[in-house]
């Protein structure tokens, strides 16, 4: 795959302090790409930002309603025209100065799907060890269903051929998208790639929104699609 062209999906909301800085390091990054921003609802003044958003290389889509990450993500996968997708949150808590490495096994004809992953050696904030044991747990648990070793299920990085984008039939309205897409690839036996990234996460005063009910249903979303979901 020669000088592919690149379709970074965002996922906005409630971001209107990170957002814009977020778009300029996207396009910054020497590649040919499109941005899809999809806002989920924002409140906070993060909408009225993107309503006056005027970059030709930006598309962007308003959810009436705040639904989640996983019905922004179907949203943005169907306006997908590049040949690689890259889901970016707004959020800086991952830097889109790695988008090179992390497409490198996609375009040397490795891999299939990418997962930028925040154990493996990267520059990292520390930070809160129950989310750390949290995203583990989730990772274990997903691994023994869908019979994978990631080490990062629940990393924002995942890199993908725009044709696997499209075939997802996301179901998940919230956070539970991320293992949705993992039990899916596994199922389509995909030739999945991991790459180490740096992670610069947030804490709560920062404006981070995952909390504990959202494990929860992650943990019910890798049982539910790995035995009661097709793709």
């Amino acid at each position: 795959m020669d000088n592919p062209k690149i379709s970074v999906v965002i996922p906005v909301f409630n971001e209107a302090a990170t957002v814009l800085d977020l778009i300029e390091k996207v396009r910054a990054v020497d590649m040919p790409k499109e941005l899809i921003i999809v806002d989920d609802g924002s409140t906070d003044g993060t909408r009225d930002i993107l309503e006056k958003l005027d970059i030709p290389e930006a598309r962007v889509f308003f959810q009436e309603a705040n639904i989640g990450k996983g019905a922004a993500l179907r949203r943005g996968f169907a306006e997908v025209q590049g040949d690689i997708v890259i889901i970016q949150d707004a959020d800086l808590e991952y830097d889109p100065v790695e988008y090179p490495q992390l497409i490198k096994p996609i375009v040397s004809g490795r891999a299939d799907v990418v997962y930028g992953t925040r154990f493996a050696g990267g520059t990292h904030r520390v930070l809160f060890f129950w989310h750390y044991l949290g995203n583990k747990i989730l990772t274990l648990f997903s691994n023994m269903l869908s019979n994978l070793n990631l080490t990062d299920m629940e990393t924002c990085y995942k890199v993908m051929r725009a044709d696997i984008a499209k075939r997802l039939d996301i179901r998940s309205k919230r956070f539970g998208v991320e293992p949705e897409m993992t039990a899916k690839f596994a199922k389509m036996k995909l030739r999945i790639y991991e790459v180490p990234i740096s992670y610069h996460g947030r804490d709560y005063s920062e404006g981070k929104k995952i909390g504990w009910r959202d494990g929860v249903s992650a943990a019910w979303s890798i049982f539910r699609f790995r035995f009661f979901c097709k793709l």
